[in-house]
């Protein structure tokens, strides 16, 4: 006689696919019937986070896996409101016994999981939280001698490396769903204003065309031209990292599968995304508080106020601070390289807040995360994880090694399309008739007068 639950409820948060998805196998395997359940949360609404880009690629992505689960004979059912009110309305509509879910790192979300743990039970319902669906290595798993997470990126991965994965698991082959359970219509991106023009586009059908593609292509040569800005020879897989359409189980088998130095610079870069949700999870308030070198003499963004204006509008005066600002305007994404010395820029060039530059990214970040945007803002401005707090980012320099043509820059700075490197990286240098032919801004600020600034501000920390 079978033992299986008539029905349990899968609620889905940040791994919206099918395939390689514990909870949704999970629930397959211990009822006869399951509710593949997304709640459009009303507390992360009120937190703020939600923003155009990603409001349009979540649409995207519950679109597609909405239409995966139909070809499988299910469908996706949306509510809104608060998560644990909805569980339960769900839970009481088809009489689940259970409910699973995969874990998460924040503090919002190590909230929400007792919460509805403690609903659940109360009610004789059973919450399992699985790990391992939204990281590679379950944060916690490693952990060095008297420390309950690992603050320095290097040790972490010899240990990460070192650690067997979870096989992958495949997507189901069908899924039952009871019919009294109703659904919210599905969003559509078409419904979200602000949006910006060269946004992507999610779901997991998406996500594996593209990891396909970079597994045959670019991968090979990830190693060495990763910080290439103009080649864009980056995976751009980060969104559906975010949004869970793709597994970070599967592409860390997948990568290694295919071996070579490309391969193992792409699965460290993996390890890095892991390593900061194990810190988030361990230390939930460095979200927004200094995790690790406490620095209070910021300037206030009254004094700053046109410079990071400038900053944020793309108009410094340094032509690949500009780019790459302008690029996540138009895209809702920028280049590695780009998020590094625009950070580098604003908090150690202007002296700007890192937290200022954070929620600037936060709201036009398609791939705009709590544990990997925080914590590499705090790496660059030197209150996180980072074992050289002091290193500054030339732009000029970092414009030079990185787009030595000129061409990232040309491409997002039109004003400056007949500019040939070196000049086009400091268009401060012409004179006369020749700069008034280019109708950009000089600097914000000399390069030498910010560093003397930085050196000073941080003497007295």
């Amino acid at each position: 006689m079978s033992t299986a639950a008539n029905v349990s409820v899968v609620l889905f948060t940040s791994d919206l696919r099918l395939h390689d998805h514990p909870p949704l196998r999970a629930a397959l395997g211990s009822a006869e019937q399951v509710v593949p359940l997304f709640v459009r949360d009303d507390g992360i609404h009120a937190a703020g986070f939600p923003a155009p880009n990603r409001e349009a690629f979540l649409a995207d992505c519950l679109t597609d896996l909405d239409a995966g689960l139909r070809e499988r004979g299910g469908r996706l059912v949306v509510r809104s409101g608060d998560v644990v009110d909805q569980v339960c309305r769900i839970v009481v509509e088809s009489d689940a016994d259970e409910v699973h879910m995969a874990a998460g790192v924040s503090g919002y979300a190590q909230r929400r999981e007792e919460r509805l743990r403690r609903a659940l039970e109360s009610e004789g319902r059973r919450l399992h939280v699985h790990d391992t669906v939204i990281t590679a290595l379950a944060p916690g798993a490693v952990t060095p001698s008297g420390s309950d997470h690992y603050a320095v990126f290097t040790p972490y991965f010899r240990r990460w490396a070192q650690e067997r994965l979870r096989d992958v698991l495949g997507a189901p082959r069908t899924v039952r769903v009871p019919d009294a359970v109703s659904s919210e219509r599905l969003p559509s991106r078409k419904d979200v204003a602000g949006v910006s023009e060269g946004l992507s586009t999610g779901g997991e059908k998406e996500g594996r065309r593209r990891l396909a593609i970079w597994l045959r292509g670019s991968l090979a040569d990830y190693a060495d031209r990763h910080d290439d800005l103009p080649g864009d020879a980056t995976s751009r897989l980060s969104p559906h990292l975010h949004f869970g359409t793709l597994s970070p189980v599967e592409l860390v088998h997948r990568a290694r599968a295919a071996g070579g130095p490309g391969a193992d610079a792409f699965v460290r870069q993996l390890a890095w995304r892991d390593f900061h949700h194990q810190v988030l999870a361990a230390r939930p308030a460095a979200a927004t508080a200094d995790y690790r070198t406490r620095h209070d003499h910021w300037r206030s963004e009254d004094s700053a106020a046109e410079e990071i204006a400038a900053w944020k509008e793309g108009r410094t005066g340094y032509p690949v601070v500009d780019a790459a600002m302008r690029q996540l305007l138009h895209e809702g994404w920028m280049h590695n390289r780009g998020r590094l010395l625009t950070a580098s820029f604003l908090t150690k060039t202007l002296y700007v807040d890192w937290r200022v530059g954070a929620r600037h990214f936060l709201d036009l970040l398609v791939d705009g995360d709590v544990a990997n945007n925080q914590l590499n803002w705090q790496w660059v401005a030197g209150t996180g994880t980072d074992t050289r707090p002091h290193r500054v980012l030339n732009p000029v320099v970092q414009g030079k090694r990185y787009d030595p043509d000129g061409v990232y820059v040309r491409r997002w700075v039109p004003e400056l399309e007949g500019l040939r490197a070196p000049v086009v990286h400091e268009p401060w240098r012409l004179r006369g008739p020749e700069r008034a032919a280019y109708d950009y801004p000089d600097p914000v600020v000399d390069l030498s007068d910010g560093l003397v600034r930085f050196k000073r501000a941080r003497g007295r920390d």
